[in-house]
């Protein structure tokens, strides 16, 4: 009798299988699971094969020492690094004003007129339709008086206010009108031009400066000025507030930004690509090269600089020289990431064009022969590398109840998708891609703005509900919930994050639970449901995923509460049954690759 354990070095998690060899049989004893250490195929990873062989083994209550033989994964390759590469921005040039969105608007409505500063209305005679303009030294009272005194002459369509005063100004007006506060820099917004401001109804966005013909109506522009307002309209898409000036000088641009080019070398041709075309036209050129030896990107461009860290880093981790780093694989998402406006006065973003990208470096047995020779010499237990972990999640994946030959699995972790098949005669082929949870978690967190990526984490994990009393939520699905307690005062009327045990978390900054779920839902479809139908089509004995019957969903992102039913979903158009896996009957979609690794240990090394 002998005690072996299969460890699974994977890009966020470490998982062992603990089993128990007797003369022809294998035994499971217990599971075990840790985070990984270091970025996955590197010495770093010790520490956390360390943790996760500890918590298998004392759920049984063994030691290292009583060990006879370990079998780690021939690493999937390295998941290099993942990026934003913004395509397009727009640039305010001279004065011209886009709106911003202040979260505390007053008033309702379209207001049209000429900009004139507040402590100047007294001096307008003829009559005139104006805009005011109220920075900060003024004060809202002191403004609200002015406004209610000017002379008749004078028609108040509107205000543009420094301070996050736009509801007590509005309060104190003998008439309502629009009111854009919490512009910062009001010294730059040009006096005596024309200007529109729109504020919408609570709950809803504004309608007309979103239009570029709503804009033209406005302005009474020619077709080639309304062509020159499509970056303004774009901008303000989704915004309750906005405001625009029309000035003789100025100019609102949307250009496109070099992000450079890649460079897809297989070993039969070569094809370049522009990042500005988009993921798709990226794709189509990974897609088109079959035996990818090496991806590169421009000298000096965003997109170079990005592969080049890749190379950089994996460098200094394995001591290879970076010329040797050879790239296999990128995914490339089409998104749209928050950007500054470039000339803005009231730190004002818009949703510009952008390509999110992940690169993963070729595998290297070398180096996992190193982690399992210091292994070796630190635990006094052999350890060898038991093979690649495509394979071993095959062996792994068929322990399922209901599975047999042939089978496929998609194996989908946090830094890459793996697919895997095997015939009826045994033989297994494989492919690792670029691309998955963290993919899913970038994605995410570029296109709702969030600083803290552990929070675009969390967002991709749980569901969300809006919080409507303080004895209340409402689901994402619609469902109430009540509770017998009041909930925390701070969380009331926010969107939140369901977790574990009732725990509700604020999402700060985002109030539209719509449009989370949307990103949230687009995110993982854009990531996991392409690479699932690309990685069967590499593997199917084909080249149609068509021609697979069975496949079986494994990894971490299998336990996501979403991504097994989008991507079930998408393969049925394939007439492909797929589903979540259940290592060993017990362990769910988790543990395949351990558990292979494992029954490997009943054969010789190879």
């Amino acid at each position: 009798m002998k005690y072996v354990a299969g460890v699974d070095i994977g890009n966020a998690t470490t998982e062992v299988a603990l089993a128990k060899i007797e003369e022809d049989s294998l035994t499971f004893l217990a599971s075990g699971i840790g985070p990984t250490t270091g970025i996955k195929g590197t010495l770093q990873n010790v520490n956390g094969v360390f943790g996760s062989l500890k918590n298998a083994l004392d759920k049984v209550g063994l030691d290292f020492a009583d060990l006879s033989e370990i079998r780690i994964n021939e690493a999937a390759p390295v998941i290099g690094d993942v990026a934003m590469e913004t395509i397009s921005e727009t640039v305010i040039t001279e004065s011209t004003v886009i709106g911003h969105n202040p979260s505390t608007p007053g008033g309702a409505g379209i207001g049209t007129g000429v900009s004139v500063m507040v402590d100047e209305l007294g001096r307008i005679t003829e009559e005139k339709d104006v805009i005011v303009v109220i920075p900060k030294f003024i004060g809202f009272e002191k403004a609200a008086e002015l406004m209610n005194n000017a002379k008749k002459n004078i028609h108040i369509k509107g205000a543009i206010i420094q301070t996050d005063d736009g509801n007590l100004l509005n309060n104190r007006l003998n008439q309502p009108i629009p009111v854009i506060d919490e512009v910062r820099m009001i010294e730059k917004v040009p006096l005596g031009m024309e200007c529109a401001i729109e504020v919408a109804p609570i709950g809803s966005v504004i309608s007309h400066l979103s239009n570029p013909y709503g804009i033209a109506t406005v302005f009474n522009l020619s077709s080639e000025e309304t062509q020159r307002m499509v970056p303004i309209a774009r901008s303000l898409i989704g915004n309750r507030s906005g405001v625009v000036i029309k000035t003789p000088s100025g100019d609102v641009k949307a250009r496109n930004v070099k992000a450079g080019s890649v460079t897809i070398i297989g070993e039969r041709k070569e094809v370049t690509v522009d990042v500005d075309e988009g993921a798709e036209k990226i794709m189509e050129g990974v897609n088109s090269v079959s035996d990818i030896i090496n991806i590169k990107g421009e000298k000096e461009t965003n997109v170079g600089i990005m592969l080049d860290k890749v190379r950089r880093v994996m460098s200094s981790l394995t001591g290879k020289k970076k010329r040797d780093i050879m790239i296999q694989d990128i995914l490339a998402v089409n998104t749209f990431n928050p950007q500054r406006v470039i000339g803005g006065i009231a730190d004002e973003f818009a949703l510009e064009n952008a390509v999110g990208i992940a690169a993963m470096v070729r595998s290297d047995r070398l180096q996992m022969e190193m982690i399992a020779h210091t292994l070796t010499e630190k635990l006094k237990v052999p350890v060898f590398v038991g093979g690649v972990e495509a394979d071993m999640a095959i062996k792994g994946a068929l322990t399922t109840p209901g599975t047999s030959i042939p089978l496929a699995i998609v194996d989908m972790g946090a830094g890459s998708t793996d697919a895997s098949i095997i015939n009826r005669e045994g033989k297994v082929k494989l492919i690792h891609l670029a691309g998955a949870g963290d993919m899913v978690s970038l994605l995410i967190q570029s296109e709702l703005g969030i600083e803290d990526f552990e929070m675009a984490e969390d967002v991709k994990k749980y569901s969300l509900a809006k919080v409507e009393s303080l004895f209340h939520i409402r689901h994402e699905d619609g469902t109430v919930q009540f509770f017998s307690k009041p909930l925390d005062p701070n969380i009331f009327s926010k969107v939140v994050l369901v977790k574990e045990n009732d725990e509700l978390i604020p999402l700060e900054g985002q109030d539209n639970i719509e449009k989370v779920k949307a990103v949230r839902v687009e995110a993982k479809k854009k990531v996991f449901v392409t690479n699932a139908i690309r990685a069967l089509s590499m593997v199917s004995p084909t080249g149609n995923p068509r021609d697979i019957q069975f496949v079986v969903m494994v990894g971490g992102s299998a336990l996501d509460f979403e991504i097994p039913n989008f991507v079930t979903d998408a393969l049925s158009d394939y007439d492909i049954v797929a589903g979540r896996g259940n290592i060993r009957g017990c362990e769910g979609p988790r543990n395949a690759v351990a558990t292979g690794l494992a029954m490997a240990c009943m054969e010789p090394v190879e």
